[in-house]
């Protein structure tokens, strides 16, 4: 059970495959649109469970319970080694060095 007051995401389908908009391609058209949202619940509520939570904008908001304090999970990718060598390439080229002047 989570309790009332915790941070939490929740996710909710907006429109089923069959109501999508004419016109858009075809693999997003076989597919629902979803949202996801993070706030407060409002009361107790178990993961999988419908919730009601309310944003920090003060939105209320109600959708399937997935996550208990949810985090900011980022990723920019593989790692690319060319990267690592820009701000001394740039710092030649700017200021001298190796026939760039």
């Amino acid at each position: 059970m989570v309790s009332s007051g915790t941070w939490v995401s929740i996710r909710s389908t907006i429109l089923n495959k069959g109501e999508r908009a004419a016109g858009i391609p075809e693999d997003t058209a076989a597919t629902p649109l979803v949202m996801w949202v993070k706030g407060f619940l409002t009361a107790d509520c178990v993961i999988g469970g419908e919730a009601i939570v309310r944003t920090t904008t003060g939105r209320t908001e109600r959708g399937i319970l997935e996550e208990v304090m949810p985090t900011h999970a980022v990723n920019y990718g593989d790692f690319v080694p060319e990267v690592l060598r820009i701000g001394a390439d740039a710092r030649k080229v700017l200021f001298g060095g190796g026939g760039n002047e």
